[in-house]
């Protein structure tokens, strides 16, 4: 296989694996083509590679760069914006766990807590099934957390000797 078609199955299979994880696939195909890219690209660079639009470029660009995933350059005399993603896949697993808690776990861990003041009847079997599932939720919630708090403060190395020790 040449280098360029392995390029572009690797984008493609990128864009394919962050649909299924809920991000867009133009986002996921940006973000794989700089991946790949030894140097940072221009938005025209991205949108003649990956045949998008500029607004489309722009739009995912930006996204990536909330996301923490890219980081936007400028070169010195140029007027062009170059953009660059960071190539270490632990940090950009970091990365996205951070964002993904923050944007996903976090919210309903403030609506768990707000639940479980929730007050009624102790007799009354709705409320008692209501107050005992969202506890149990509000308590693997918590535990997902920790366990996620753990991983983003942890070093490659630690994390992988953790898990692998869970098993032997």
């Amino acid at each position: 296989m040449e280098l360029q078609e392995a390029k572009q199955k690797f984008i493609e299979a990128w864009g394919k694996l962050g649909s299924e994880w809920g991000i867009n696939r133009t986002m996921a195909q940006v973000h794989a083509l700089l991946l790949i890219s030894p140097e940072a690209l221009t938005t025209e660079e991205i949108m003649e590679a990956l045949s998008i639009s500029r607004g489309n470029a722009n739009m995912t660009l930006r996204d990536l760069i909330g996301w923490g995933l890219v980081e936007k350059q400028h070169k010195p005399g140029e007027r062009k914006e170059y953009f660059y993603a960071e190539k270490d896949t632990w940090a950009i697993a970091r990365q996205v766990a951070q964002e993904r808690k923050k944007r996903e776990l976090d919210p309903v861990l403030k609506l768990l807590n707000e639940l479980t003041t929730v007050t009624g009847d102790e007799k009354d079997p709705a409320y008692k099934t209501f107050k005992t599932s969202v506890a149990d939720i509000n308590k693997l919630a918590g535990n997902v957390n920790k366990t996620l708090e753990t991983m983003l403060k942890a070093e490659e190395s630690w994390f992988w000797g953790s898990l692998f020790k869970l098993f032997k």
